[in-house]
């Protein structure tokens, strides 16, 4: 696929080819998605984006290229944006552990960011197949709402192989459960308005625990196994970063935060997807679900300022060409916009906001300007002459400023983007 020479508009190039995709449906044949094969090669890791939680056609085409890249390429896991210690109860639901009833329990308290679809669909394959697909959490607990979902499966491994130290992660879990919430929009505010002292003793706690880990690993593991701990040790890492998710926030809202301070979780997701693919074992491939700024390859920014360095710029660090990026985004219809609200669900109100025209030198814009209608464009040809390519892509109503020929390796548009039904009132 030639590169756009200097003489031909991006949004030029980009109409002769992106290649148009037939369906939405997830039901729908995939033969439509067979281009995605070339992009993807032979990549461990393909993170499928959004531009906006919340929107159903985005949820729809994320399901049809899970389907796609696991009935046709292979792949063997799916990573989400979502608890690295809740997924544990979702992967046994999703290899056929439980009755059917049991996953809108295990979902009950959560976000619903696009989970439960694909995990339905996940079940139901495993069923008939030979090689089940895994389900992986990846993200700090209860969207950084809350510690406890990953201290209290520590406090159990605790109660086995080191009692001595349960007052201090008992402690730990007081503090922690003053102020949980569903989500960090709710909880963030809550921890800023506790002691001093109650925050720094958490932050204490957290981190002689952490260091206990590392430093008496032999001893614990002659109480268990490598499993066991690794497991442990990695959601005591996710209260960690979620701790430090605390301040970081603190700081952003006060106005004194440090530069890209918020990052501490996006580096967790990251090493929660390297720790997924070193303990499935080789031959491993995972589709990772996420928001598209989390997963671009380059630092975040909003009106100049450095605000994130996401978990792909890492993966892409970390993995180079075995990690590929596909953004998810839309020109017209409405966005789901989150506006800050305690009283809420989850800490925050979703909002339907009508989209306006895209913004000149976004990827959005040169869609439209060359009259595409749903399509998959592969930029990494474009990337030669990056200069005339776009400088931002939608994040909810807003855009952040990125180049979008080196952040994502390809993007799929839809003309329209929809909120999902019953969440304006979340």
């Amino acid at each position: 696929m030639p590169a756009p020479s200097h003489h031909v508009s991006f949004a030029d190039w980009l109409g002769a080819h992106a290649v148009p995709l037939a369906h939405l449906d997830r039901e729908a044949p995939l033969d439509d998605l067979e281009p995605l094969r070339g992009i993807i090669g032979d990549a461990r890791v393909v993170a499928i984006g959004e531009n906006s939680h919340f929107i159903t056609e985005f949820s729809l085409l994320r399901q049809r290229i899970l389907r796609f890249l696991v009935e046709r390429c292979g792949f063997t896991v799916l990573a989400f944006e979502y608890g690295f210690s809740e997924g544990f109860p979702l992967d046994a639901w999703g290899r056929g552990e439980g009755p059917d009833g049991d996953l809108s329990a295990h979902l009950a308290a959560a976000i619903p960011v696009g989970v439960e679809e694909p995990l339905r669909w996940m079940r139901g394959y495993n069923a008939t197949s030979g090689i089940p697909v895994r389900f992986a959490g990846i993200d700090i607990p209860a969207a950084g709402g809350s510690l406890l979902p990953a201290l209290t499966p520590v406090a159990e491994y605790l109660r086995q192989v080191d009692p001595e130290v349960l007052p201090l992660i008992q402690e730990a879990m007081r503090i922690a459960g003053s102020f949980a919430g569903a989500s960090a929009a709710a909880a963030a505010p809550a921890w800023t308005r506790l002691a001093a002292t109650e925050q720094d003793a958490l932050s204490a706690i957290l981190t002689r625990l952490l260091i206990r880990f590392r430093a008496v690993a032999p001893l614990y593991m002659s109480r268990g196994d490598q499993h066991g701990y690794d497991v442990a040790l990695r959601r005591l890492e996710a209260a960690c970063h979620a701790d430090y998710g605390f301040r970081a926030m603190a700081g952003l809202y006060a106005g004194n935060g440090l530069t890209a301070d918020t990052s501490a979780r996006d580096v967790f997701m990251a090493g929660s997807v390297q720790w997924h693919l070193d303990h499935y074992g080789p031959g491993t491939r995972i589709v990772l679900a996420a928001h598209n700024a989390h997963i671009q390859k380059t630092p975040v920014s909003f009106n100049g300022h450095l605000t994130g360095l996401p978990m792909g710029q890492h993966l892409h660090n970390a993995l180079d060409d075995d990690y590929v990026a596909l953004a998810l985004t839309s020109i017209t219809g409405h966005t789901a916009d989150m506006r800050p609200d305690e009283n809420a669900r989850f800490g925050f109100a979703v909002d339907a906001a009508a989209l306006r025209p895209p913004e000149p030198g976004s990827i959005e814009a040169a869609f439209a300007d060359a009259g595409l209608g749903p399509s998959i464009a592969d930029l990494r040809p474009a990337r030669a002459h990056a200069s005339g390519g776009p400088d931002r892509i939608r994040i909810q109503s807003a855009y952040v400023e990125t180049p979008v020929l080196h952040a994502f390796d390809a993007v799929v548009s839809t003309p329209s983007s929809t909120v999902a039904d019953g969440l304006e009132s979340a």
